[in-house]
């Protein structure tokens, strides 16, 4: 069962091929809770060092999560993946009985139909085209509840209820939401997508939050195998995705003066065979937008492989980048820092042990303490520009 549907999430590998020999597993990057059979679960645990609590700050900031307030309520005895998963659940649930007893959100959405009376404006055209017909084609705006907004919450749960992960302590919230959001919405079949990028105003603005973790739900949640009537469904959050979005998310928040941060970037290398590459992040220069640095994240613990050098340094040529820092989420035993002809790469961390804002201020302070400008002498410390060094540099050089 776990070759065939976690293969990518699970490697298997035997020491023998005897009766009773011992199997060994061994997560591939990913965390969370694999429900095999009502007697059987597999729990993917993260690195040592990474605890649940830091798992939540991470989820906060890639899924911005921060409104709901995760460590603030409560949640440090969430000390299993289980635990884990039941207290979103719970929340989200919470949220939507909430914004139910004020009212889910309505909106008008345009319709037509052939209508016994006129309702809205009369499709003049049609109507004298066949002045037989006794219905008239009219065009009118109907106030209704059952929009995506309300879908996605819907769909949501359903997942939820349907995952067999919920306890007794949240199930009940999980029910009573998703019964009474049944009277207002059905729920549609939609993917994290749908939770992005929305357009929200003064009347559906709180919808925000619980979008967010909808999208956290919906993209960690997926369909596996069906046991009797049930259809069993895993939690299962990919680190090195969760990594990467966090770093990203983190430096924009915290941003460095002078710089700003593009995550994701995309880049046509080839146009003809349609060949792009897709960067973690880009460290630019204000107000010039000058590419400074390529700042690739490595959810991996060892020394850094040829293979991440090498598309460091093919991204920072892409780009015309001096610089490339590969990112880890723990110290290296041998820091990285080598030329590759013009290109500097070098290793940093992010810590995921302790506090993940004292990491996060580490982090930035080494990265910013070797931004160094010759030409004008600027130098950028934890993201402050020193213009009395700056220029008691010129003065003695003057000298």
């Amino acid at each position: 069962m776990l070759k065939q549907k976690y293969s990518g999430k699970v490697a298997i590998e035997t020491n023998s091929f005897m009766p009773n020999s011992n199997w060994r597993l061994t997560a591939q990057g990913w965390v969370g809770y694999l429900p095999l059979t009502p007697e059987v679960s597999i729990r993917l645990l993260p690195k040592p060092g990474v605890s649940i609590t830091n798992l939540f700050r991470m989820l906060e900031f890639a899924y911005d999560l921060k409104s709901f307030q995760l460590i603030d309520k409560g949640l440090f005895d969430c000390d299993t993946l289980e635990d884990f998963y039941d207290r979103l659940a719970n929340m989200l649930a919470r949220r939507i009985i909430d914004r139910g007893q004020r009212g889910f959100y309505h909106t008008y959405l345009s319709n037509s139909d052939n209508l016994a009376y006129v309702r809205g404006r009369i499709d003049l055209e049609n109507a004298s085209l066949r002045p037989w017909e006794v219905k008239l084609k009219c065009h009118f705006e109907e106030h209704t509840s059952d929009i995506e907004d309300n879908r996605i919450l819907a769909w949501t749960l359903l997942q939820l209820l349907r995952s067999g992960l919920c306890t007794e302590r949240s199930q009940p919230f999980v029910s009573q939401a998703y019964r009474r959001l049944l009277s207002f919405a059905e729920p549609a079949p939609c993917g994290p997508e749908a939770c992005h990028g929305r357009l929200y105003n003064r009347l559906n603005y709180d919808y925000r939050p619980m979008h967010a973790l909808c999208r956290l739900f919906l993209e960690h949640l997926g369909p596996t195998h069906k046991v009797g009537k049930r259809e069993m469904i895993p939690f299962v959050v990919d680190m090195a995705l969760l990594y990467e979005r966090f770093v990203a998310k983190w430096l924009k928040a915290h941003p460095m003066d002078g710089y700003s941060i593009e995550a994701q970037k995309d880049m046509i290398v080839d146009p003809k065979q349609r060949r792009t590459i897709t960067m973690d992040l880009l460290l630019y220069e204000e107000p010039s937008r000058r590419p400074k640095c390529v700042i690739d994240t490595k959810y991996k613990v060892g020394a850094p492989s040829n293979d991440d050098i090498y598309q460091a340094v093919s991204y920072a040529v892409a780009n015309g980048c001096k610089d490339a820092i590969l990112v880890y989420p723990a110290e290296l035993e041998l820091p990285l820092d080598e030329r590759w002809g013009d290109i500097r790469v070098r290793s940093a961390t992010f810590s995921l042990e302790g506090d993940l804002e004292e990491a996060g201020r580490r982090f930035k302070q080494n990265m910013g303490s070797s931004l160094f400008h010759v030409g004008n002498f600027r130098i950028a410390v934890g993201g402050l520009n020193h213009d009395n060094i700056r220029h008691e540099s010129r003065r003695r050089v003057g000298r």
